[in-house]
């Protein structure tokens, strides 16, 4: 049963029978087989026919989330048992927002010395597809905006306020203020992130909330870009704070508090809401939570 209903996972994951049984280490044939005896067990259709994937039923909708619930706690005690007579091992997989990217050193380097034989994979995403590969058990935790969208079902340790900041070199517009305001910075040209960016539908809405529009020069879905033009000193941006510090900005260029209002959002890790938790990922939750207060 556990092996269909990971077959189920697979092919809601990659929308494709053929990427599926791949991805499963199985042919096709095996797959959809697979897939057919699921459905003549439960006695209802799961997939919808075609001559490609064409979604889920409503009852494959509602077995999907059953299968991520047993897949889910089939991997967890599997991994409890083996943490018992071997310690944590394994790999640990973690998907950040853009912004908190320069902060997961500070929870997986105590993480690591402490449980020395676990690895990481760590990914850069959005906010959205944070939440969709938790559900989809692709990722065992995430750290992300916890109070500005909704997040689902999911366990979460705040971890730290992101506060904004005007970066920009001395001699350009605005570079000498002590604060600016969040309708001045329509004055500058800046470099923000896409639109498909949390961070980027944050500073959207508080522009707009000061009757400005953001017009950025450069759009970009990755951060160490905005980093190297920022760096040039003859761009700027709006930043967390944490991250032009983390990442030495400040020793080349000015960071100004963006004030009226002084915004912040709280940026949390997320894993998902299963008691008990797998070994690995109540040790991370552990991690978060001893290094929680420091980033305060």
């Amino acid at each position: 049963m556990i092996d269909k209903l990971e077959f189920l996972l697979a092919l809601a994951r990659e929308k494709h029978f053929g990427r599926a049984a791949e991805a499963c280490g199985v042919t096709q044939p095996t797959l959809s087989a697979g897939v057919k005896q699921l459905e003549e067990q439960m006695g209802v259709l799961l997939v919808k026919r075609g001559s490609r994937f064409q979604g889920f039923t409503p009852e494959g909708e509602r077995v999907l989330d059953w299968a991520r619930r047993i897949v889910g706690d089939s991997r967890a005690m599997r991994e409890d048992i083996k943490a018992l007579r071997h310690g944590l091992t394994g790999r640990l997989r973690i998907a950040a927002i853009p912004t908190a990217l320069p902060m997961v050193a500070a929870l997986t380097t105590p993480y690591r010395e402490r449980h020395p034989h676990v690895q990481f994979t760590v990914l850069s995403r959005t906010s959205i597809e944070i939440l969709d590969l938790l559900e989809n058990l692709e990722i065992d935790a995430g750290i992300t905006y916890i109070e500005n969208e909704p997040i689902g079902r999911v366990n979460i340790v705040p971890l730290y306020q992101e506060h904004y900041r005007l970066l920009t070199s001395a001699d350009a517009p605005l570079g000498d203020r002590e604060s600016v305001t969040w309708a001045e910075l329509a004055q500058v040209p800046l470099c923000l992130l896409t639109p498909d960016m949390q961070n980027r539908r944050i500073i959207d809405r508080l522009l707009k909330s000061a009757g400005a529009e953001a017009r950025p020069t450069l759009e970009s879905n990755s951060m160490i870009l905005l980093y190297s033009h920022v760096r040039t000193g003859r761009w700027a941006s709006v930043m967390p704070e944490k991250i032009a510090q983390t990442l030495g900005l400040t020793e080349t260029i000015r960071a100004i508090p963006i004030l009226e209002p002084d915004a912040f959002q709280t940026i949390g890790l997320v894993v998902p809401r299963r008691e008990p938790m797998t070994p690995a990922t109540a040790a991370l939750v552990t991690e978060a939570k001893r290094l929680a207060p420091s980033l305060a």
